[in-house]
This record gives structure tokens, C-alpha cells and sequence, in this order.
């Protein structure tokens, strides 16, 4: 990002200029279907929340892992909980009715619904089949198909790409009348890539994660329940452990560092996501390389309530990522006013203030990823981070609010009727 203005709060947005329909004049466009796959809590309950404050009529089909109360108190919005259990009971035939009688209570919804304007947030279980066959149904009804991509070729991100991935995709944004994406970024490698001309596609910030529970915790409660000392200067790796996520370059960057000062700490937080041989082998290097004992790891899913313990304790968030369009965890660590170390990939450059919100790094390069911890360590941002927290925050809430995408997303759905 160029030519910052010194208040964090002081830029020019992609919303500037737009009312918020519901102060304007009242909704005044069609009835919504929101499709959530099931999946992704905190992006469908902050659109929902965001269309709910603006009287918009829709449909939320969702699952059990996406239902709460306030979805129904509401007058305008519907939740339909048509994905039901998607936890991994029942053996792989339960599992497979479920999904089966899920698609034919999705098929009658279309059917019967009046909603004309059909958002999905994401897919259902069955990707190649959703791109194609599901959505061209949608056409075939007459609806208008909104699409949020929040990544343009996953497989190409994870390295298992395929004419046939490629092909679903092509067909997938052909189908949709409008596509969200998050970045320029985006934008330009869906028209170079998949042919989709600039008028289809819709930019609009990330909305930051407001759904997790913040309570009162204090940095030295957070510290004390993951046995981490007052005067440690943690490091945060966050979220699923995957190749693409770079976390070996992390760990080969840190080795020295805390060799050198042994107050420096790693906390890893994740799940593993594919095979376990990769994370097998960072194991390996941490305990050949004698550093364990500064190494707190927690592998596994970490559930809503304990997600604040993490980023409370910690003073940096290192995003080591070698491939990837753009992050939900920077705006979680945003969220808690934590300044985030991400590599050069993707749009994470132009959601980073350098010595503001946190620090640029080249991917897969140990050698400096190391020395932008020792430059962060070491900088007036560490040195004040309480009163630097503060202003994070208010930077992400001004950036990335649900407001400012629920504007964008109402204007959208009235213009595509």
C-alpha cells in the first residue's frame, strides 16, 4: 500500500459513496438465497448479520454448525437447516444418505422458493457436480447466481490441479451472473485465467471475523493457560497445517532466533489438513534441533471459545504461507489488535502497513523471514504494542466491516434483477 495516510482509519474505501439501501430508501430488491455449503461460520453469519441490519428478505440454508438464536428472532431472514449433522458419526453410509437426502431437500427448495437472487458463499460436498450441474439448475429456474470465490483455483493453491478441476471452474463462472472476490488480485487472474470479463466480477473487502466469543481474558491469563511465561516473546502460527501454509520455512527461520535468545517462543495452533507426513517431518526438525522446550504446539481443531487464548498470548502472528489469495487469519489477528509477519503471496501485501499493522517478508525464504522477526522484535511497533493494539483494531473495523460489505453485496443484488 502507498502513500498511507498517519491515521490507520484515514483512506479512501471501495464502498465510498454508497448509502446503505436500509437508510436510503429500504430494501427495495428481491429475496436472497444465502448458500453456505454448511461450512464457514464466521463469513456466513457476518453476511447474515450484516442483511439482517438492512431489513434485506432471505433464505439462510445452513447446517447445525451454522445455526444460532438470532437467525430465529428475525423478521426478514428464513434459516432453513436443510445440511442437518455434518459431523463425521454414522460410519460412511450415514454419512452418504445424509448428503444424498441433503442435495434432494436443496433440489425442492429451488423448486419452491421464491427468492430470486441465489448467493453461494460455498459448494456442497460434491464440488464438480455443484459447479456444473447445481448451478446450471439454478439457471435453468430462472435465478440469478451470485458466486463469493474466496479462492480462484484452490487445486492450483494445493498443487492438484487438473484439466478436469479447470474445466468445473470455467463452467462454474460462466454460470454465475456476478462474482465476488476479495482482491484485485483476484479479479485479475479470474479474467487472464478463466475468461471472465470485468463487468461480472464485484470487489469487496473481507469481512472481519466478529462472530468468536471475546471475553474479558487478560494477556496473562491467556499466557498462564498455555503455560507460557510474562516476558516470552511468542510467536503465532495459526489455523489448518498444510504444505501451502509454509510452516517449515517458519520453524527453519525460528531455529536461530531462539538459539540466540531464549525468551523467544513458537506456538502452532491447527489442525492438520491431508497427510500427516508433513507435519511429521517439521516435528522431526524441531526436536533434532534441540528447541522443543521453546515450542508449544496444539494440533488439533481449536473450537470458537478457546480461539481468543491463542492470539491474546501472543505478540506476533507469522503467516509463512507460500501460495494463497488471501487470509482470514490476518483479520482474525487484526481483530485482536495482534500485528501480523505475512510472506509476499497473493494480496497480503495491500493489507499490510509496514511498522503499522505488522511487516513483509519474501515467501520461502528462511533467511529473511528470520530476520523480519528479529526487525519486529526490536521495533517501536513490539516496543508499544498495547496502545499499537488498539489502533489495529480500529484500522480493521473501519477496513474490513460487515457494513461496508453488506452495502456493496445490496447494491449488487438489486442491480442483477
Amino acid at each position: 500500500m502507498n502513500g498511507q495516510s498517519t491515521s490507520l482509519v484515514n483512506f479512501q474505501t471501495v464502498s465510498e459513496g454508497l448509502q446503505d439501501p436500509a437508510e436510503k430508501k429500504g430494501y427495495a430488491g428481491p429475496r436472497v438465497a444465502i448458500l453456505t455449503g454448511g461450512g464457514d461460520r464466521p463469513y456466513a453469519l457476518g453476511l447474515a448479520f450484516t442483511l439482517i441490519e438492512q431489513c434485506i428478505p432471505c433464505d439462510l440454508i445452513g447446517s447445525d454448525n451454522i445455526d444460532t438464536p438470532e437467525f430465529h428472532q428475525s423478521e426478514t431472514l428464513t434459516f432453513l437447516n436443510l445440511r442437518g449433522d455434518q459431523s463425521a458419526t454414522g460410519g460412511g453410509f450415514g454419512k452418504a444418505i445424509r448428503v444424498i437426502f441433503y442435495y434432494m431437500r436443496l433440489i425442492c427448495y429451488a423448486l419452491t422458493t421464491r427468492a430470486k437472487v441465489f448467493h453461494i458463499l460455498w459448494h456442497n460436498k460434491f464440488e464438480f457436480i455443484d459447479r456444473i450441474f447445481v448451478m446450471g439448475f439454478y439457471r435453468l429456474l430462472g435465478k440469478r447466481v451470485l458466486f463469493t470465490a474466496h479462492n480462484v483455483n484452490i487445486g492450483k493453491r494445493d498443487g492438484c490441479d487438473s484439466w478436469m478441476n479447470r474445466f468445473s471452474l470455467r463452467m462454474q463462472y460462466r454460470l454465475a451472473n456476478r462474482i465476488f472476490v476479495h482482491t484485485e488480485l483476484m479479479k485479475r487472474e479470474l479474467m487472464a485465467e478463466f475468461a471472465v470479463t470485468a463487468e461480472k466480477i464485484v470487489v469487496i473487502p473481507f469481512g472481519i471475523n466478529n462472530t468468536l466469543p471475546k471475553t474479558d481474558l487478560t494477556r496473562s491469563e491467556a499466557r498462564e493457560q498455555l503455560e507460557i511465561e510474562s516476558d516470552d516473546k511468542t510467536v503465532l502460527f495459526f489455523g489448518n497445517i498444510a504444505p501451502y501454509k509454509g510452516l517449515e520455512y517458519l520453524v527453519t527461520a525460528i531455529k536461530p532466533l531462539i538459539k540466540k535468545d531464549r525468551k523467544l517462543r513458537l506456538v502452532i495452533a491447527g489442525r492438520m489438513k491431508g497427510s500427516e507426513v508433513y507435519w511429521n517431518q517439521i516435528c522431526n526438525d524441531i526436536v533434532q534441533s534441540g528447541i522443543e522446550d521453546r515450542v508449544t504446539t496444539m494440533i488439533k481443531f481449536i473450537p470458537d471459545e478457546e480461539v481468543e487464548i491463542y492470539f491474546k498470548a501472543a505478540d506476533l502472528l507469522v503467516l509463512p504461507y507460500r501460495h494463497i489469495f488471501q487470509s482470514g487469519v490476518l483479520f482474525l489477528g487484526y481483530s485482536f489488535g495482534l500485528p501480523v509477519l505475512a510472506t509476499d503471496v497473493g494480496s497480503l501485501r495491500e493489507e499490510i502497513i509496514p511498522g503499522r499493522t505488522g511487516f513483509i517478508c519474501r515467501a520461502e525464504d528462511s533467511d529473511d523471514l528470520g530476520r523480519c522477526i528479529g526487525e519486529y522484535f526490536n521495533s517501536d511497533l513490539y516496543g508499544h504494542l498495547e496502545d499499537r493494539s488498539a489502533e489495529i483494531v480500529a484500522f480493521a473495523n473501519e477496513r474490513y466491516s460487515w457494513k461496508k460489505v453488506g452495502v456493496i453485496t445490496a447494491f449488487v443484488y438489486e442491480s442483477v434483477i
